[in-house]
């Protein structure tokens, strides 16, 4: 399947939740990731940073979608 979306992380489904109206599906990353980020050059001066600091990568999205081959 061909999507534009970026974020995406493969994983193992571990547990499907499933309700009247919705599912919540539990996904295990399975192999390490690198996530790239575009920020403004004045963010990456504000935070500081180097390479080998260590940071959280805060994904914003409305919503995750699930997709299966």
């Amino acid at each position: 399947m061909r999507i534009s979306a970026r974020n995406r992380i493969e994983g193992i489904v571990k547990t499907v939740e499933k309700g009247e109206v919705a599912s919540t599906v539990e996904i295990e990353v399975s192999k390490p990731v690198t996530i790239t980020a575009m920020i403004t050059k004045e963010a990456a001066d504000e935070l500081g940073l180097k390479e080998s600091d260590v940071v959280e990568a805060v994904i914003k999205a409305t919503e995750v979608m699930v997709s299966k081959e």
